[in-house]
């Protein structure tokens, strides 16, 4: 497998970057913030009447956070610690949701001392510390939703709760003061299948519809969630492919007068961005008549890799090195044997690859700063320089 750089970015673009990773000492993320302000543009372009929410856990960076807000950009937020770094700079409570289910009734009062009234939640015990520690804020549930097979990081099971209970829970809040505010799901990152939107819509219908002629409780607002996709090896449908067809599903439910829609994008904003550079620490087989090599480089699932669990997200790598191929596993640099990204997905590498080469990981902008350890083995977090 030969990676084709002009496959994921200009060559203008990738030639800038490389110039620039080229002066530092690996591992690290090198990030273009002209591709995240194409991809914000591209995203409302597709879906010009919905608001946008960043997933700041995607990546956190204070440069992304003052990019997307100068652009006009809202932000979902899962913690007071991602709070407190989007609000120092310069975002307005209006413009943030707390999206995350799981949160102790001290972080909610703390959301609600900073002015913040649009909070989501799964479960009766979240909803009464809500009504508690947030007195008449907007509540939006979140469903369970299939997606699970299609999603190559699928996000079901832990968030959201049953379409009964959803209904039940937006009764509650009425009664306990707060405002039913509307649904959210989320069909799981790096959604291949489109389809799956269409059935997490008609869930939402029904909610609206049995809520409102059987309570007379109106809902008003859908959260959409994220799932559109990045540049991986796995290819996907173009993003306006993507919102073309989502439109279509929520016009053929809700007809032209649709509800105010709210999209929380994270990978499809940043992940294309940015690439990682890492240097290959050792090549070695495991005995003499081996057929595979093992490549060990500087950087792994504990440093910022973590998505190459069950090898569910496939990053495309490119090096310089040229000739003949053979396949490959490759692992990180920690003492932890779960510290292996690729083994039965065969990449290929140059039979000629040695120590000291460098490993270019494409589209690596989400989930690798964010995810990156804090000093497991040592190792320090994943630098990341943004241009």
């Amino acid at each position: 497998m030969s990676i084709k750089v002009e496959d994921y970015y200009p060559r203008e673009t990738f030639n800038k970057m490389k110039a620039f990773a080229d002066q530092h000492e690996t591992p690290f993320v090198v990030i273009d913030t002209a591709i995240i302000s194409q991809a914000y543009d591209d995203l409302r372009a597709g879906f010009d009447f919905a608001k946008v929410y960043y997933a700041v856990k995607a990546n956190p960076a204070v440069e992304i956070i003052e990019l997307l807000k100068d652009k006009g950009s809202s932000f979902d937020i899962a913690s007071i610690y991602e709070l407190d770094k989007v609000m120092s700079c310069g975002v307005g409570p209006e413009r943030i949701s707390y999206g995350n289910t799981i949160k102790k009734a001290r972080d909610v009062r703390y959301f609600y001392e900073k002015g913040v009234r649009l909070f989501a939640t799964d479960s009766e015990a979240d909803l009464r510390n809500i009504a508690k520690a947030a007195p008449g804020s907007k509540i939006y549930v979140r469903i369970l939703t299939e997606g699970s097979t299609s999603a190559d990081w699928p996000l079901s099971r832990k968030f959201g709760c049953q379409t009964d209970m959803a209904m039940d829970l937006l009764i509650l809040a009425k009664q306990l003061g707060l405002v039913p505010y509307g649904i959210s799901f989320h069909v799981g990152s790096q959604q291949r299948d489109i389809d799956v939107w269409d059935a997490a819509i008609a869930k939402v219908k029904v909610i609206f519809e049995r809520l409102k002629e059987e309570d007379g409780i109106v809902l008003q607002m859908i959260n959409m969630g994220g799932g559109f996709p990045a540049n991986y090896i796995t290819r996907t449908n173009s993003l306006e492919t993507y919102a073309e067809e989502i439109i279509r599903f929520l016009k053929d439910d809700f007809g032209d007068e649709l509800p105010e829609i709210i999209l929380e994008p994270g990978r499809s904003l940043i992940a294309n961005a940015g690439i990682l550079v890492s240097e290959v620490v050792l090549v070695a087989r495991k005995s003499r008549t081996a057929v595979e090599r093992w490549v060990y480089t500087d950087v792994g699932k504990f440093s910022g890799l973590i998505e190459t669990m069950d090898e569910a997200i496939k990053f495309p790598i490119w090096t310089e090195k040229k000739g003949e191929m053979e396949e490959v596993v490759i692992a990180g640099p920690t003492c932890d044997s779960a510290d292996i990204m690729y083994e039965h997905y065969k990449y290929g590498l140059p039979l000629n690859l040695a120590s000291g080469d460098r490993l270019y990981w494409l589209s690596t902008g989400a989930y690798t700063t964010s995810y990156s350890a804090v000093e497991f083995n040592g190792f320090p977090p994943l630098k990341s320089f943004y241009l």
